[in-house]
């Protein structure tokens, strides 16, 4: 890791890590392919790796966390970006039902490494549907796990972290310190 970097770049720098050790670990959600992502998180990473590891999806989260659910539950390590935590509200089923229970309703059999990647916080006047803090709401599901890093240094640990972990995590990212 580089001695400076900025928040974003620490994230990065951790998941191309992970994904040079490990053909598992795939990365996917809107725009993180040709664009690079919402803030430039997976820049580059689709030319490195290929469309098969990094795969732009529709506008659809209830679509691609499910889809997560269904890659982890059979081997692979994704990691799924919502480009605003704003929108996992249409993805809850999933993440409550399917992500945080499985575990459990299988016995400990099943492991789901998943990595859900997420903007989250107020105070960048991005608008209603895009400031808000829902990170209290996820604190209370069983069977997830939720990370806020507050420094880059922090990011880049805590993603190294998270994509080695079994079990589903939410990955915060406060748009103030990209």
């Amino acid at each position: 890791m580089k001695t400076t970097m900025t928040f974003g770049d620490a994230i990065r720098e951790a998941i191309v890590k992970k994904m040079r050790e490990d053909p598992s670990v795939i990365i996917f959600g809107e725009d993180v392919g040709a664009s690079g992502g919402t803030y430039g998180v997976s820049r580059g990473m689709q030319e490195e790796f290929g469309f098969l590891r990094v795969r732009d999806t529709p506008i659809s989260e209830a679509g691609f966390t499910g889809a997560a659910v269904g890659a982890a539950a059979t081997g692979l390590r994704p990691i799924s970006e919502f480009m605003m935590l704003d929108f996992v509200g249409v993805a809850m089923d999933q993440v409550y039902n399917q992500a945080a229970k499985m575990r459990y309703m299988f016995g400990g059999k099943l492991s789901l490494p998943i990595v859900y990647r997420a903007a989250s916080g107020g105070g960048s006047s991005s608008a209603a549907q895009h400031s808000q803090s829902m990170e209290a709401w996820l604190t209370h599901v069983p069977g997830l796990k939720i990370v806020m890093p507050a420094t880059p240094q922090d990011a880049y640990g805590l993603m190294l972290t998270a994509i080695e972990d079994n079990d589903p995590v939410f990955f915060l990212e406060h748009k103030m310190l990209y």
